[in-house]
């Protein structure tokens, strides 16, 4: 039978203390709770100075006179008309400039033709505004949804491109060379390798791109539409009607967050490893 070792003692005869772990690294916790108290004491506050009169409503409606504009947006049906048209838009425009860009981004990534030529183009490229390009993008293709969808294609397209080949670079290129070292096909390397270390970069990309999607499609809906959040904000906003104009605000906001809750979905189902 093994004998239990003795415990060591320091010189005054007491055992020594545990040393703290310190190497926890740097994982800071969600706080949603403390982040939607935060929300309700903002809101409640904003609410408080608009009933003590403190604001005056005309520049600054009260929480409560916003709800109320949204809620008589919805009755009418003149709210989903709106929402409908914007969400139309922003998933078609998105989907076409991400696939684009993914494409493009792997290409530059894993080709030096396409990276020569590439990132010319997209450093030539990026910097414009896209919804100055609208203008020309209705001349092309005429009055109608194709330009709003081209434009926030455009705008989508370069973000999903640069995110990409960069989520590309940063894979450790031994662990690729490690795998052409066995002979791997160069598609199961692209698939089994790359693809997975550089998903964190494509899905933070794609957090970028969505809120430039939404950006987008509001000035697109600005200029040339008759329906869309856009659209609907700027005529609040002529009529001096700041409760709706608000309200559009409010239902971009919640758009986003919806938004960006399913990239967290997203990120939960595919990043589980990390």
């Amino acid at each position: 039978m093994l004998e239990r070792a003795p415990q060591q003692t320091l010189g005054d005869g007491s055992r020594p203390r545990p040393v703290t772990f310190r190497g926890a690294g740097f994982m800071p916790s969600g706080g949603r709770l403390s982040g939607w108290i935060a929300l309700v004491l903002v809101i409640a506050l904003w609410q408080f100075a608009g009933s003590a009169g403190w604001v005056n409503p005309l520049f600054l409606p009260a929480p409560s006179a916003i709800a109320v504009a949204i809620y008589k947006l919805a009755m009418s049906g003149a709210l989903w008309q709106h929402v409908s048209a914007s969400v139309v838009r922003i998933g078609s425009g998105w989907l076409l400039g991400t696939v684009a860009g993914v494409i493009v981004g792997f290409a530059i990534g894993l080709s030096t033709l396409a990276r020569g030529v590439g990132i010319t183009f997209i450093s030539a490229l990026f910097p414009i505004p896209k919804i100055a390009l609208l203008p020309l993008l209705i001349l092309w293709l005429g009055i109608g949804e194709e330009p709003k969808i081209a434009t926030i294609a455009l705008g989508v397209f370069f973000s999903t491109a640069i995110s990409v080949y960069s989520g590309v670079d940063a894979v450790p290129r031994n662990l690729i060379r490690m795998a052409q070292s066995f002979n791997v096909p160069f598609h199961a390397i692209v698939r089994r390798v790359i693809w997975p270390g550089a998903l964190p970069s494509i899905l933070a990309g794609f957090r970028i791109t969505a809120s430039v999607a939404l950006l987008l499609v509001v000035s697109a809906e600005m200029i040339g539409a008759q329906f869309g959040i856009g659209a609907f904000v700027l005529q609040a906003g002529n009529l001096m009607q700041t409760d709706q104009l608000l309200a559009g605000v409010v239902i971009l906001s919640l758009f986003g967050l919806a938004v960006g809750k399913a990239i967290n979905v997203l990120e939960a189902k595919l990043l589980h490893w990390r």
